[in-house]
């Protein structure tokens, strides 16, 4: 424990305190959670973010849009919207929220997206704007516990597992490690390709002490793909980059680009970063810095979307800007381990759309 801690350490045990008895009056039926007749998978996490919801959300996207008729909801964070929205062609990063949006502009034609700080109104909702609708996926919904998830996959990174982590501010918890009990499976996020088996033992062992006797654990790592140019989509080699980042931790991110490409300069930014003219203004700078290298800037999926705003398109349009597609990666029996048990919780409902 760092000595700051020690005085965080009070208002770490205060808002455990809060957090505690928050769901205990839910397990009690002190307050009441809402159990629909859809199917709906929840992707959460106990920390405060960074452990690959996205790349998660789409992993199970893939896997069943061509079955059925996929719809996603999450919160938005960081839109300047509020109240229920569902994504259409006209719709901007800024109300839609930057994975909502990223989800949107890729998968668009195939699902519905939708986002409601209010899960349990806008489930409703999305049946009435999309009734042949046959499965949710509830984005980063973990402790919203008026809507009782069908199947909960909990995320924590191998980095910094909830099993060492504490409850803010003290850690990056949202609530304490007991709330992974509520967990069917626990995904280990964010994974080298080198772990060992001796190692998956000791994090199985380690997060089984606080979930279901036989919760499974699976292992992902993240696999980049090849960067694409946002404007034409074209696929193109590259050799000098400057790499501009505002996801909650970019240091696997830099890691991957360092190992395939000269990185001449990392501009980060914060989590859900608005971008600025200003911000702008500063990044063709640094581009400007290099330009006898002939760099071209190299970026995240989530900001790329916002890149692409018509504000910035007097700025940009000169300079080659390619994203950085991510997904997620699991060894072959994992996987359909993984799938299995969501189609079984599926399948499990019975549920047929009235269209």
């Amino acid at each position: 424990m760092r000595p700051y801690q020690f005085f965080l350490y009070p208002f770490s045990v205060l808002y455990d305190g809060l957090t505690s008895l928050r769901n205990r009056m839910f397990d009690r039926g002190v307050k009441k959670s809402v159990v629909f007749e859809i199917p709906t998978i929840v992707v959460g996490n106990l920390s405060m973010g960074g452990t690959g919801k996205t790349p998660m959300v789409e992993f199970l996207i893939e896997a069943f849009k061509d079955n059925y008729e996929v719809a996603t909801l999450s919160r938005g964070y960081g839109r300047k919207t509020q109240g229920y929205l569902l994504a259409k062609s006209s719709i901007k990063p800024e109300e839609l929220g930057d994975e909502p949006f990223q989800i949107y502009t890729k998968y668009g034609n195939e699902i519905t997206v939708a986002v409601g700080e209010q899960r349990i109104l806008a489930i409703p909702q999305i049946m009435a704007d999309r009734p042949a609708t046959e499965l949710i996926l509830l984005d980063d919904a973990f402790q919203h516990r008026y809507v009782k998830g069908g199947f909960n996959l909990l995320l924590t990174t191998f980095q910094r597992p909830f099993f060492t982590d504490h409850v803010v501010p003290m850690g990056t918890l949202r609530e304490s490690r007991e709330g992974a009990q509520r967990a069917n499976v626990v995904v280990v996020t964010k994974c080298p390709d080198d772990v060992s088996e001796a190692v998956r033992e000791q994090y199985e062992k380690e997060i089984r002490f606080y979930t279901k006797k036989k919760c499974p654990v699976f292992f992902a790592g993240l696999e980049y793909g090849k960067p694409y140019n946002i404007q034409s989509g074209k696929v193109a080699g590259l050799d000098n980059v400057v790499l501009l980042s505002g996801i909650a931790n970019s240091r696997l991110l830099v890691e991957k680009v360092e190992s395939k490409y000269n990185l001449l300069e990392t501009l980060e930014y914060s989590d859900h970063h608005h971008y600025s003219e200003k911000d702008v203004l500063h990044i063709l700078e640094r581009l400007k810095a290099y330009k006898d290298k002939s760099p071209v800037l190299i970026t995240t999926e989530k900001d790329a979307v916002k890149l692409k705003a018509d504000k910035f398109l007097r700025y940009l349009q000169e300079i080659p800007i390619f994203a950085l597609p991510v997904q997620v990666k699991m060894e072959e029996k994992q996987k359909n381990a993984l799938l299995e048990l969501t189609s079984t919780a599926i399948r499990n409902k019975g549920y047929q759309s009235e269209v």
